[in-house]
């Protein structure tokens, strides 16, 4: 599956103002090393040496400024998850981020872009020096930027618990209302199901475009859409935190991807995708991501070794 692009009715709403509002401002400051996530799991991660050499092979504007600038979409937990102060940001991604930036000497900045098209665009255009992710990696997305791969991917539903539409499957999504998330993957995924339904006398799916992922759950809690379409680590998040009126749906099944990789993304040819390639490999080698993974809940999720653009086609 190759996909990648993110609590509760009134704990939705109130993560959806939350995510709004940091959409709205356009940034949100580094986080606190060591700051706690509404599941109580610490955010601090073990210390890392500088490794002067790979910090010779930063750019010469990030030695300089002692800073890289990470994008987020500001709510894809387990990976990236958006403080209720509207500033914070926890989760793997985010423990990830402090020990890159121990290892190259540099302080990782969290910037939150209105939607995913805004963050990769702004990649492209030098607004942003990366997004850590971790972000569906694609051909098509390759033409402008270049990924450098940590983590695999699965595409699965979110649906009311008990499954009263019957969504086993992305060929069962015929005359279903499904949320997805705009710009990403699985958005053209879903329309091109919906084509497929019109094409075999079924009815369309009525496709629902979220700018976050909070949106996207809520729209199904509240009943204005019948599933969320996504990937199956932040789906199993939002379940466990829904109390039983949530379950996963379509997990034995391909849903219209092959091997899905997601990674941090870099413009293309930039040096940066090269450092981050090799700091990245000294964290899986020393055993730091295996713990920040397993620590998340994303043991089942983990590479033996980053890559670069090993996605494929959408």
């Amino acid at each position: 599956m190759r996909f990648l692009t993110r609590p509760l009715l009134a704990a939705a709403s109130t993560a959806v103002c939350g995510c709004l509002a940091l959409s709205a401002c356009g940034t949100n400051p580094p986080q606190a090393e060591g700051a706690a996530d509404a599941s109580g799991k610490s955010g601090k991660v073990a210390a890392m040496a500088e490794d002067k050499a790979l910090h010779a092979l930063l750019p010469k504007k990030n030695r300089a400024s002692g800073r890289l600038v990470s994008v987020n979409n500001g709510s894809f937990p387990p990976y990236e998850i958006a403080g209720s102060d509207g500033h914070s940001l926890t989760g793997a991604a985010a423990d990830l981020a402090v020990s890159l930036g121990q290892v190259l000497g540099v302080k990782v900045d969290h910037v939150t872009a209105d939607g995913l098209p805004s963050a990769l665009t702004g990649i492209a255009a030098g607004r942003y020096d990366l997004a850590l992710g971790p972000i569906g990696d694609f051909k098509d997305r390759q033409r402008s930027n270049d990924f450098v791969d940590w983590v695999r991917e699965f595409v699965v539903f979110a649906v009311p618990k008990g499954n009263p539409h019957h969504i086993t499957s992305l060929a069962a999504t015929c005359g279903q209302r499904i949320a997805v998330m705009a710009g990403g993957s699985a958005e053209g995924v879903i329309k091109k199901q919906s084509a497929t339904c019109r094409k075999d006398g079924k009815k369309a799916v009525t496709v629902q475009s979220y700018k976050d992922q909070p949106g996207s759950i809520l729209a199904v809690r509240s009943g204005r859409a019948d599933a969320f379409f996504s990937s199956r680590a932040p789906l199993t998040y939002f379940v466990s935190q829904a109390k039983g009126e949530l379950e996963l749906a379509g997990t034995d099944q391909a849903n219209g991807f092959e091997d899905l990789y997601q990674g941090a993304v870099v413009g293309k040819n930039s040096p940066l995708r090269d450092v981050l390639h090799k700091a990245l490999k000294k964290l899986m080698d020393n055993g730091t991501y295996t713990k920040i993974m397993k620590k998340w809940g994303l043991s089942a999720n983990t590479l033996d070794k980053p890559g670069i653009n090993l996605g494929g086609e959408s």
